[in-house]
């Protein structure tokens, strides 16, 4: 049985395609945006690095997520590795630019901060997109028991609310998170420094958690005190 008869057996169309995609470009070209400082080698090797991994997985799954191997899988985690040591290497060396910068870099440099933050967030979102519940495939197409889920969200315990809520839960409605979720799940966890309505299960999902919530951290404090450096 193909992943396509799975889908009409499971009644679920599988996931758009559309949302996580657009997140890989928008990444891609906020990287290709930073200052050259804050970039590894030539300015567009990374991005079309970036774009290329991402041209098979549209090629396999072009509107619905519904077909996965191996290598489709591999590729997948891959591609977010890759946007993530990238992002990575352009923290630090903001960090170091932002602590032993120029004044008059200062504008630029707050500018890159944001650049670099909003990558952070849609590189977690990727990653707890890619790794709740065996990805974004075997959450919709799965036969039978899910993988160990590694996010507790809201919809998963509403069954017991009142009606117009219990109606979206998962198991009344059959409802099951997509990229959006994890990106919302992303942005809090940045913003707050903290879960908020989703809690980490396991301890993949809790250090990813801490490593997204120190990052963003550090990056507050360090452009808060650049920004009242400029002020003076």
């Amino acid at each position: 049985m193909n992943a396509r008869q799975r889908a009409e057996r499971s009644g679920h169309p599988g996931e758009p395609r559309l949302p996580a995609a657009y997140a890989v470009v928008v990444a891609a070209a906020l990287y290709a945006a930073l200052p050259g400082k804050l970039i590894i080698g030539p300015r567009f090797v990374i991005p079309a690095l970036e774009l290329l991994l991402l041209v098979p997985l549209i090629a396999i799954n072009p509107r619905r997520m519904v077909r996965e191997n191996w290598l489709m899988r591999r590729l997948s985690i891959a591609l977010v590795l890759v946007i993530a040591m990238a992002n990575g290497v352009s923290l630090v060396l903001l960090i170091i630019e932002l602590v032993s910068g120029q004044v008059r870099e200062g504008r630029q440099l707050l500018l890159a901060a944001g650049q670099v933050w909003v990558t952070n967030i849609i590189i977690f979102g990727l990653a707890f997109w890619e790794l709740d519940r065996g990805g974004p495939v075997r959450r919709t197409q799965a036969k039978g028991e899910l993988p160990v889920a590694d996010f507790r969200f809201p919809q998963d315990e509403d069954h017991d609310a009142v009606a117009e809520v219990a109606a979206r839960s998962s198991a009344r409605s059959g409802w099951t998170p997509g990229f959006v979720d994890y990106l919302y799940v992303s942005v809090t966890n940045s913003s707050a420094f903290s879960p908020t309505d989703t809690m980490p299960l396991s301890a993949r999902a809790k250090l990813l958690m801490s490593a997204e919530s120190v990052s963003a951290l550090i990056l507050s404090v360090l452009v808060i005190s650049r920004g009242v450096s400029l002020l003076r």
